[in-house]
């Protein structure tokens, strides 16, 4: 074998290994946009089905939310328990991420934004209260997300 057939079956086995390569998957741009899906999803399921059944679902097992006065809701059954309370059906709320990111390895991300929470009282009259939330997020082992801190 000459050296020119040498570097030509050479060459044909590199193109061939090379094509035969998996491009590796961007895990933190891929978990950006899974965490962007999972908080439309939140605001629908929210928008659709109230509030008390939006945050308990997408809360993880020992998710803790942020209360009034920077009390400290801890642990799914109390996130249920704690927009259980009657003051919540006459409620809702919207928001949009200004600003989603995750890890490296894809399995931790947050989203911060800014939200609008609007209550109706006894007499029809509509309340409006305006901020900014801070969401964490934590791939499940089910590949889906739940929050950790809202």
């Amino acid at each position: 074998m000459n050296i020119s057939k040498f570097f030509i079956y050479c060459l044909i086995f590199i193109c061939f290994f090379c094509s035969c390569q998996t491009t590796p998957v961007n895990l933190k741009e891929k978990a950006k946009q899974e965490i962007e899906q999972s908080e439309k999803d939140f605001l629908k399921m929210s928008t659709d089905k109230g509030i008390k059944e939006a945050f308990t679902f997408y809360a993880d097992t020992d998710a803790v939310v942020k209360g009034n006065n920077d009390s400290l809701i801890k642990g799914k059954d109390a996130i249920a328990n704690s927009y259980s309370s009657p003051g919540i059906n006459n409620s809702s709320v919207t928001w949009s991420p200004d600003f989603v990111d995750a890890s490296e390895d894809g399995n931790l991300g947050y989203t911060y934004g800014k939200y609008i929470w609007r209550s109706k009282d006894s007499t029809g009259k509509v309340s409006e209260f305006k901020g900014v939330f801070h969401t964490v997020w934590k791939r499940q082992k089910d590949g889906s997300w739940k929050y950790v801190w809202d």
